[in-house]
C-alpha cells in the first residue's frame, strides 16, 4: 500500500488487489468544511468500485493494534 493519485485525489494509502482506501484524519477534517470535502470524496472514490475507511491521527497512534484490527477485518472479508 502507498499513496497513489485517484481522479484528483492523492489519497494516503491505497491496496489495488482490495479497492481500498484508507485515509487517515488530522484536525482539518473536522470543521464543517473539511467533513463537506471527505463526504464529497468519498462519494467519487466509491463511485470507482473504491472501498474508503477512515481512521484519525488520535486512533492510529492511541490504538494501533485496534486500527490494525478493524483492517485485517475487512482484508479477511474480501478473501
Amino acid at each position: 500500500m502507498r499513496q497513489i493519485q485517484i481522479d484528483n485525489f492523492i489519497v494516503d494509502f491505497y491496496g489495488a488487489a482490495l479497492l481500498l482506501v484508507i485515509e487517515i484524519d488530522g484536525e482539518s477534517h473536522f470543521t464543517e468544511e473539511g467533513k463537506l470535502y471527505d463526504a464529497e470524496r468519498t462519494a467519487i472514490l466509491e463511485g470507482y468500485g473504491l472501498k474508503v475507511v477512515r481512521f484519525t491521527n488520535v486512533e492510529v497512534l492511541q490504538s494501533f493494534e485496534g486500527v490494525c484490527g478493524e483492517l485485517l477485518g475487512l482484508i479477511e472479508g474480501d478473501c
